[in-house]
Parts: structure tokens; C-alpha cells; sequence
């Protein structure tokens, strides 16, 4: 299953777990295939970056570099802009390019769009739902 997953979901499961880390824990199985751009690497990286000082002393529930490695890169061609913050234009244009399905998110301005093309935006509770009820 080809997913986007957004920066929050990706900082949700290193800091604090829960189901965010269990759709980690997916993609570290290869059960899930998740596509970035360059862009949205280095998103998770600042971000990744400012909540670590911010929780110094939370435990990591899993380390950042293991997310990037396996996470598959493509450089978007599509240039989108239908979301009402401009920077989440990213996941949509890397979504309809790597033909993936989803972008699972907990981002109101992405979730309100709902879906673009091919492509359905969802929570992390909501893809479960899907992914273990095909």
C-alpha cells in the first residue's frame, strides 16, 4: 500500500507513540510503502529537530534516521495548490505522483480537502480502520 505520511504523524510516533508508531511500525515491516520529496524530508528533519529540544528528556520511540531510510524518495513534478496552507501543497504533489493512495495526516488543512484524484486524506485512527478492514 503506497501512503504519504505527514510531518505530525511522523513526529507523533517519535515522541509520544501510540498509533502513529504503529503505522511506523508498518513501514519498517515493508507492510506499507511511504513515498517523501525532498521537501518533506527536510520538513521532518526541522521539525524533528525543534520538538527534540523542546523534549529533551522524552524518550524516543523511534529514531528519525530509521523513518528516513525507509521511506521511499521521489522528486514531484506536479505542482498543486489546493490546500489552504500553501506548504502542505507538498504531500498532495508527492501523493499524486508516487501514486500513492493516502496521506495519512492529523492536519485540519489537509484532512478538510478530504481527497484529490486518486488520492484520500486520512487520520491515522481512520487508516487502520481501513487497513485492517480491506
Amino acid at each position: 500500500m503506497r501512503i504519504v505520511i505527514d510531518t505530525n504523524v511522523v513526529a507523533s510516533a517519535i515522541f509520544f507513540g501510540g498509533k502513529p508508531e504503529h503505522l511506523i511500525e508498518l513501514l519498517m515491516q515493508q507492510d506499507v510503502d511511504a513515498f517523501v520529496s525532498q521537501d518533506i524530508l527536510r520538513e521532518y528533519q526541522e521539525t524533528v529537530n525543534e520538538l527534540t529540544q523542546k523534549y529533551s528528556q522524552r524518550k524516543i520511540h523511534v529514531p528519525f534516521t530509521q523513518i528516513a531510510a525507509a521511506c521511499k524518495m521521489i522528486e514531484p513534478t506536479s505542482q498543486i495548490h489546493v490546500c489552504r496552507d500553501p506548504d502542505d501543497d507538498k504531500f498532495i504533489e508527492c501523493a499524486v505522483d508516487s501514486q500513492s493512495i493516502y496521506i495519512v495526516s492529523g492536519d485540519k488543512d489537509l484532512l478538510d480537502i478530504n481527497h484529490y484524484q486518486n488520492v484520500k486524506i486520512v487520520t491515522v485512527a481512520d487508516f487502520f480502520k481501513i487497513y485492517l478492514n480491506p
